[in-house]
């Protein structure tokens, strides 16, 4: 008990982040179908259960807004998980469903929320790719993407302008589309075991080269 306390220390791993490394829902089952029946558009999605109290929102609000914008129907399972999109607007209908699947990735609404503008994009590295087929592999990947007190995460979102998730089996990286591919080489850096120091100065790099390219163009 005394080793396996220590080890989660060392990994900085709080207990809801441990908890929900054990999520199954895998990257990629999220979307189920989509159909076109005469002028409506449908998409049916599963989710995590414990994100559909984070879809809906207090009182049903985020629920209620997203489909005020996208003039769409979001039905939702709250036991199952499942929940169906109908529209008659294509565009905002995938949109929409973007949206719905940056929430089930463990982000925030309002970061989510980012996707209906057409500069921004979510990426999603699927953690069994990378040989974490078991929860300690999993856990170790997590931490050194995380970092201690989140520095890690924080300082790659930092030099990067993105938002990243760290939730079950996926990295969600979400932000402006020139930008998320850096932090998404960055996270593969640090998962195929590049030092913290090494990850961040190539990052570092990376800003100067686009702060100079800017600059050529002005």
């Amino acid at each position: 008990m005394a080793k396996k306390e220590a080890q989660r220390k060392e990994m900085d791993l709080s207990d809801a982040e441990i908890e929900d490394a054990s999520v199954e829902l895998d990257y990629g089952s999220e979307e189920v179908r989509v159909s076109n029946a005469g002028e409506e558009y449908s998409y049916a999605m599963k989710i995590p259960k414990d994100r559909v109290a984070v879809l809906i929102g207090v009182k049903g609000k985020e629920k209620k807004e997203l489909e005020e914008y996208s003039h769409a129907k979001i039905a939702v399972d709250s036991k199952e998980g499942d929940v169906t999109i109908t529209g008659k607007d294509a565009l905002k209908l995938y949109e929409l469903r973007e949206v719905i699947r940056a929430i089930s990735r463990g982000f925030s609404p309002d970061h989510a929320r980012l996707l209906m503008k057409p500069d921004y994009m979510m990426e999603l590295i699927n953690l069994k790719e990378f040989g974490a087929d078991n929860k300690n592999k999993l856990l170790r990947i997590r931490a050194r993407i995380i970092g201690t007190g989140g520095k890690a995460r924080t300082t790659i979102e930092t030099l990067t302008e993105c938002n990243i998730s760290v939730y079950g089996k996926t990295i969600g990286i979400l932000g402006e589309c020139d930008r998320v591919a850096n932090a998404k080489r960055a996270i593969e850096m640090l998962i195929t075991g590049s030092m913290h120091a090494t990850v961040y100065k190539w990052l570092e790099g990376q800003r100067r080269k686009e702060r100079m390219e800017r600059a050529r163009h002005y």
